[in-house]
């Protein structure tokens, strides 16, 4: 399975709502709780390039965006391919 990280902040549904799709299809994830971490958050947007918003996602190293990117990779049937790639 593929090395999946995804950045958060506690407050934020589209967090929520992402992590629910990757627990759907049973993937391991590493999370990363930005809610009051500055240090954390500028490391999330330097990977994520520039981005400042949550959750920001993150599949064998690849910045694939957030939530709604998430969730078209799957509507679009991209999203298993990514998450086996690391298999």
């Amino acid at each position: 399975m593929a090395s999946v990280e995804i950045y958060t902040a506690d407050y934020c549904p589209y967090c929520h709502r992402a992590k629910a799709l990757l627990r759907q299809k049973n993937v391991d994830f590493t999370e990363f709780d930005v809610t009051a971490d500055r240090d954390g958050r500028a490391v999330m947007s330097q990977r994520a390039g520039g981005r400042t918003t949550v959750p920001q996602i993150f599949i064998n190293g690849q910045h694939v965006g957030g939530c709604d990117d998430l969730h078209e990779l799957e509507d679009d049937g991209k999203l298993d391919a990514l998450l086996q790639a690391g298999a």
